[in-house]
């Protein structure tokens, strides 16, 4: 059985290949002491993403964690990542989709993602509004990220 170190290396990798195929400039932070894991250069705007994976939760939804993990000198650590990227890209292998969701749309702890339910409601993350095409979101490039200065 693979730990969880492996499966991110590998959620992580394939976001860097399917951003470079995109023809996205990524850049990898040096060491494992940054809360994200690329930075995304579109021409214009740098984003700082974290690289999550998700996994079948309940029937038609998916969830991914949207803290992050960590035990020091014996104590268990979930620090929130609202100040620290501009947006999760999220991957499932069940359907090898990925998904960009906005730092600003995601929950503390743990955020779920639905395909279908009996019923429309405002609280529910559609799936389908957040798969990743190639394009990053409008939202994305207006309210989060960094604006490049070509001096």
């Amino acid at each position: 059985m693979r730990n969880s170190k492996e499966i991110g290396d590998t959620t992580e990798s394939r976001a860097l290949s399917m951003l470079v195929a995109y023809g996205y400039s990524v850049s990898i932070p040096f060491g494992d002491n940054d809360r994200y894991d690329l930075v995304v250069d579109d021409g214009e705007t740098l984003y700082r993403l974290q690289c999550k994976t998700a996994w079948s939760n309940k029937d038609r939804t998916i969830r991914f964690n949207t803290h992050s993990q960590t035990t020091k000198n014996g104590t268990y650590h979930k620090q929130p990542y609202r100040n620290d990227i501009d947006a999760f890209l999220v991957y499932y292998p069940g359907n090898e989709q990925f998904y960009w969701i906005d730092v600003a749309d995601a929950t503390e702890q743990k955020m779920e993602l639905r395909f279908a339910a009996e019923i429309d409601h405002p609280s529910i993350n559609w799936a389908e509004t957040y798969e990743f095409d190639g394009t990053i979101p409008e939202r994305s490039r207006s309210e989060n990220a960094t604006s490049r200065s070509d001096d």
